[in-house]
């Protein structure tokens, strides 16, 4: 749905971005990750049409942003850091408004707007000055005119800043829902909030393409192995060696022992070869032995620790390697 290829901007002497190359697919909700600076905004502006590049090309559902822009800018949706609302008028003045900026049919502007409104949860302040209402709905205001004539692509740039916890779930959740109907790229530095809602993230560093995966598969690149926590009731001296046994299992270390009705369970950290998942083959190995696995699972670097790496100059390697990789 979106094909970024070999995209350059400068500012002067200033880079903006270097050969920046990915693809998002239709439906994909994309987290979209780098530092301040490091040119996301930059690229959001370059695929909605906002901005020109130096070189590299964009297409939104197989047109041109560049050749062919109106047509591009037709299949997007851009809700920008902060969202373009003329706070004097009313929900439902604004969003007509905005209908017949992009263009939309008289006959069609009372569906669309409706339908935005109920994607959104704008119902309870449609009729309300936007000055008047909270920054929670302001937010969902800019994204209902987003969504005005239901094109393919959204790109969201900080949905949430600035708003409670409370309101950030439940713009978390309205993201969510748009996944499938809608290719979403999101742009967040709430990290938490990118691993529960994206299927993929794109991580660029000072311009340039860090990394672009699931985050268990980056976590999964920069430790270079799995890890997993597993408990099992056995006895806690012959379980770990059965366990080191197994084909692909780099390390075992014990974490608890203990007891429960008399019997004995142990809880395990082990650690694998990143191209095996040995989880298969330990569920038949235990089941042979009898000793049952009350609890099985995956430890993984949280986004957090990847971004980090990815975008700390001490870590410039693990840039070079996982980006090759990806």
């Amino acid at each position: 749905m979106i094909e970024v290829s070999n995209l350059t901007k400068t500012y002067g002497k200033a880079r903006g971005i270097e050969d920046l190359t990915f693809s998002v697919e239709r439906g994909e909700i994309l987290g979209f990750l780098g530092p301040n600076g490091a040119g996301k905004t930059t690229t959001m502006r370059i695929i909605t049409g906002y901005l020109t590049a130096n070189s590299g090309t964009v297409k939104v559902a197989g047109y041109d942003v560049f050749e062919d822009p109106m047509e591009a800018r037709r299949r997007i949706g851009y809700l920008p850091e902060n969202p373009p609302l003329y706070r004097e008028m009313t929900v439902k003045a604004y969003l007509h408004f905005v209908c017949e900026l992009k263009g939309i049919p008289k006959s069609r502007r009372a569906a669309c707007t409706a339908e935005a409104v109920e994607a959104a949860g704008l119902a309870p302040v449609y009729g309300r000055v936007i000055q008047n209402i909270s920054r929670g709905f302001k937010q969902r205001v800019g994204i209902a005119q987003a969504l005005l004539g239901d094109p393919d692509v959204l790109i969201l740039d900080e949905p949430t800043v600035g708003l409670d916890p409370r309101q950030i779930i439940e713009i978390r959740e309205l993201v969510r829902s748009l996944g499938g109907r809608h290719t979403v790229v999101l742009s967040s530095h709430i990290l938490p909030e990118v691993s529960m809602v994206c299927g993929r993230v794109v991580i660029i560093n000072n311009g340039r393409l860090a990394a672009i995966d699931t985050p268990e598969g980056l976590s999964r690149r920069l430790r270079g192995s799995r890890c997993f926590m597993v408990r099992i009731r056995g006895p806690h001296e012959e379980v770990p060696p059965k366990v080191s046994e197994l084909a692909g299992v780099r390390s075992i270390s014990v974490e608890k022992v203990d007891f429960q009705d008399g019997k004995p369970e142990v809880l395990l950290s082990v650690e694998t070869e990143v191209s095996l998942d040995v989880r298969e083959a330990l569920f038949f190995k235990m089941a042979e032995l009898g000793w049952p696995i009350l609890e099985m699972r995956p430890v993984d670097l949280s986004l957090e620790d990847v971004f980090l790496k990815l975008t700390t100059e001490e870590k410039l390697e693990d840039v070079v390697e996982v980006a090759a990789s990806a």
